[in-house]
């Protein structure tokens, strides 16, 4: 490559297609005065001038002057014709293809050097000059997701998607961070965008995705049924871009960039809900102090702010974005949603009920009556219960408790399984033990337990008493009090009261000889 500047010229060994031309006027002039005049070979000026041959020859060619004049006859050439005709029909094939093709042929040359060569006959496809939309204030806006990187939430792997909006006229950015690019997260993002605004456009552009565009054949589009539903109701065109014509939402394409350069870059976060706080300062903030492209003299917000009035007003009840789907309770009382299991009442197993949830809660419906409320989980695998459901089940059959417990102790302490199972080999009384091991849990913690249960079992003995023997050590280790359950009567717990011991020292006073001693 040559970079050149004033009277300054570095050279790098790059290939021909790679190596520039940006030569200064005087090298350029000094190149074709001895190309033309002198009839001087490539070769010999390139090393006089001490430039890359590349250069020199591309240069020569801008001129005007005929590529097969300098060139030696190469092995190519008699499959040119071929080569040509084959690359007019099929622009894009690929050089191996073609080098298998020449070579069935009788060609002999090296891969690496005909793909060097098919490069300099692929025809180019003429640059594309483009209209600079223009737009009416409150005309148009433009929407789109983008996908930013994976969040790990406990044992979920979930991808962080980005909807974002931007008002075509004002530029005005709205971003809102999902766990997801479903199509109710798509239709909340339309709300908060247009409640942000106070307003909405008369028109929102899309790319062909599918949460806009379910099926399209020419001019003849299919639309998602639900998008359509949602338009009709705050009452604006969607209007998808034409295909491969991501140029005409250019303006929401240029603000996720500006997005991934001046907000997301080196960001740290807590989680989603603090990086969507942050992303709303920024919106408000930065995103709105900088310069409108369409008009150096305002800013954004200016510019927003007299584009707020040409906004289509909100409707007076919002679009329902809650997501709904009927689940199938088994024998045991949970449902499965988004990769967890919700508690229900014991009395509604073998059942059909609605799950209806946003993006805090999840609400179980019986019909119209709803059953359950819980806060929703983005974990995997979880079981998140409400106490009085287990409870009542547990109450009603006796036979459950036992089998309870062993599900909450494989949560909180999954050593527990494998004390279990060494206790059960040993013919130990599984409830008895496992009635003692959720009593330590709820004194000592899962934590202590987890330990205090490793290290019996590495002494070899799955019994209560060794893990109790083990939490005392910890407690005692750690110099901290018995641990006392709230629910025991006061003179009960008073027996587990730290007793300091009393110092010895006073009793020596009584061997001491006395006065009246002889």
């Amino acid at each position: 490559m040559t970079s050149c500047g004033v009277g300054v010229l570095v050279l790098y060994p790059f290939s021909e297609e790679e190596c520039p031309v940006t030569l200064i006027p005087d090298i350029q002039a000094k190149i074709l005065r001895y190309y033309h005049v002198e009839k001087w070979r490539i070769g010999t000026i390139a090393r006089h001038l001490h430039v890359h041959h590349g250069a020199v020859e591309r240069m020569l060619r801008q001129a005007g002057v005929p590529r097969a004049g300098t060139l030696r006859r190469s092995r190519i050439d008699p499959y040119l014709t071929l080569i040509q005709e084959t690359l007019t029909k099929f622009p894009t094939l690929t050089a191996s293809r073609l080098y298998a093709m020449v070579r069935e042929r009788g060609y002999v040359g090296g891969p690496d050097h005909f793909r060097h060569l098919i490069a300099n006959h692929r025809p180019r496809r003429a640059a594309e000059a483009y209209l600079r939309l223009v737009t009416l204030p409150g005309e148009q806006s433009q929407c789109d997701w983008a996908h930013f990187e994976h969040l790990n939430i406990g044992q979920a792997r979930r991808p962080l998607m980005a909807f974002v909006m931007v008002l075509s006229w004002s530029r005005r950015i709205f971003l809102h961070f999902f766990l997801d690019a479903r199509m109710e997260n798509f239709l909340r993002g339309h709300v908060a965008a247009f409640e942000a605004w106070g307003g909405l456009s008369r028109v929102v552009l899309y790319d062909n995705l599918k949460s806009a565009v379910l099926e399209r054949q020419g001019e003849a589009i299919r639309f998602n049924p639900t998008l359509l539903e949602f338009s009709s109701h705050y009452r604006f065109e969607p209007r998808p871009v034409a295909v491969y014509r991501g140029n005409e939402k250019g303006r929401v394409e240029r603000s996720i960039r500006y997005i991934r350069e001046s907000f997301f870059a080196a960001r740290t976060f807590s989680d989603v809900d603090d990086l969507n706080r942050q992303a709303q300062q920024w919106c408000l903030g930065q995103a709105d102090d900088r310069l409108c492209p369409a008009d150096k003299t305002l800013t954004v917000r200016e510019a927003f702010a007299k584009e707020r009035p040409a906004l289509l007003e909100l409707p007076a009840n919002g679009y329902p974005t809650e997501e709904r789907k009927q689940v199938s309770v088994g024998k045991t009382p949970y449902v499965r949603f988004d990769l967890n299991d919700y508690s229900v009442p014991h009395d509604h197993v073998r059942r059909i009920l609605t799950v209806v949830a946003d993006t805090q809660r999840v609400r179980i419906l019986d019909g119209a009556s709803v059953v359950a409320t819980h806060v929703r989980s983005y974990d995997k695998g979880q079981q998140i219960e409400e106490r009085a459901h287990i409870e009542a089940l547990v109450a009603q059959k006796a036979a459950a408790r036992s089998q309870r417990g062993m599900n909450y102790l494989n949560q909180a302490a999954p050593a527990s399984r494998e004390l279990l199972a060494q206790a059960a080999q040993r013919g130990e009384r599984l409830g008895r033990i496992t009635s003692s091991l959720v009593r330590m849990l709820d004194r000592y913690g899962a934590a202590e337990l987890q330990t205090a249960i490793l290290s019996a079992l590495s002494r070899g003995v799955p019994h209560p008493h060794a893990v109790r023997l083990a939490l005392e050590t910890q407690r005692e280790a750690r110099d901290l009090p018995p641990p006392v359950e709230l629910s025991l009567p006061a003179h009960v717990a008073a027996r587990d009261t730290r007793v300091q011991p009393h110092s010895l020292d006073s009793y020596d006073q009584l061997t001491k000889p006395g006065e009246d001693d002889v």
